[in-house]
């Protein structure tokens, strides 16, 4: 073996012993960031006194900005309260049994991207940091923070992880013209990228935060329902694959609660 051949091995074998030693702190670093992304992570539901149960849980949110303000999916937002019974929109906080509501009302809605910003009452919750969104690569790993099984066991969030295996158009090609309802053509005109996932959520997991694990600053907000309405319209059973609109969309509507 000559001394170039050496010297490659040597340096081949260091790159190796870095690369598992970064991939180990990569994942050893979970722990800790998700200690500081759960108390960020929200339910999202409706509460009527009168009704048994009284609290409903329709999704996931995370606080942004000052504390007060919360993200989610506009679709876990789009419910016809029963105001004559006391029907208020909510969010929940704690955990357990022992979960806490809290009132909320709907600020920003933005149907395009499935986003609503919402102003909720009571005092400062720490609010999650956004990401740049276009810095994040395919290949890269992520995990997502939310209520898959809703509040049927009580307000326990999960955290799940996979990879962006694609940033892919949020629209897939139709088989034929009798899959195309006005819903998907406005889907279809107003096409814009999205990141998928090979990690499973389910409808609970809806406005879920998906953060990089090492900084927990939000890069995405996990959609389980309306884009796979798009992109797996022509699927009998959809897949495992998930979904996560980016958070540029979320700094878009951040910037409104900003102006004057």
């Amino acid at each position: 073996m000559t001394a170039f051949s050496r010297k490659s091995l040597v340096i081949r074998a260091c790159c190796l012993v870095v690369l598992t030693l970064f991939q180990t702190a990569y994942a050893d670093n979970l722990p800790d960031t998700l200690a500081k992304v759960k108390p960020s992570v929200v339910g999202v539901g409706t509460y009527q006194p009168t009704r048994a149960p009284q609290s409903r849980l329709q999704g996931t949110g995370f606080v942004v900005a000052d504390g007060y303000h919360v993200v989610t999916n506009a679709h876990v937002v789009k419910v016809e309260l029963a105001v004559d019974q006391k029907e208020v929109l909510v969010i929940f906080t704690g955990k357990g049994k022992r979960a806490q509501f809290r009132q909320a009302r709907v600020l920003v809605l933005d149907e395009a991207h499935d986003l609503a910003l919402l102003r909720i009452s009571g005092t400062r919750l720490p609010p999650l940091k956004m990401a740049d969104s276009e810095q994040v690569r395919e290949g890269e790993r992520y995990a997502f923070t939310g209520f898959p099984l809703g509040g049927i066991l009580g307000l326990y969030p999960a955290t799940h992880q996979g990879i962006v295996s694609s940033i892919t158009p949020i629209a897939a090609p139709m088989g034929g013209s009798r899959q195309l309802t006005p819903e998907l053509i406005k889907r279809l005109r107003n096409g814009y990228e999205i990141f998928q996932l090979d990690a499973t959520a389910y409808p609970g997991n809806s406005g879920s935060p998906l953060y990089d694990q090492v900084s927990g600053q939000v890069v995405g907000v996990i959609n389980s329902v309306f884009v796979k309405g798009t992109k797996e319209a022509a699927i009998e059973n959809p897949s495992g694959i998930t979904y996560a609109i980016p958070s540029r969309y979320v700094r878009k509507l951040l910037e409104k609660i900003k102006s004057p």
